[in-house]
């Protein structure tokens, strides 16, 4: 089980969009450095930069297959994570009846933001 700390440096590496799209080109299986500057608009060292990165946090790892790196993901929760980020959700969650200390009152409804 991962402690609170790891779970919040997990979020924090794979929260930019870089390396989401790399993220998610990996569960569609291995992917080389040239099969990433097709689709990312980034220079190759940038591109590396992130793979770096990633594979440092164990969320990817790669093998050598003649002068190409391939990378592909270790970490089995990426994929879960990824699917709920594109989930698209309609409604929010309804609001408490009452109070849980007081058994009082009663959620309003929207607030003015």
């Amino acid at each position: 089980m991962r402690s609170l700390g790891q779970r919040i440096e997990l979020l924090k590496v794979i929260a930019h969009p870089v390396r989401i799209k790399i993220l998610e080109e990996l569960t569609n299986g291995v992917k080389c450095v040239r099969d990433f500057e097709e689709f990312l608009e980034i220079s190759q060292p940038n591109i590396s930069q992130h793979l770096s990165l990633l594979r440092n946090h164990r969320i990817i790892d790669y093998y050598i297959d003649g002068r190409l790196r391939c990378y592909f993901l270790v970490d089995p929760i990426i994929p879960d994570l990824l699917e709920i980020l594109k989930k698209d959700y309609h409604e929010s969650l309804p609001g408490p009846e009452c109070c849980p200390v007081t058994k009082k009152g009663k959620y309003p409804g929207d607030r003015r933001r």
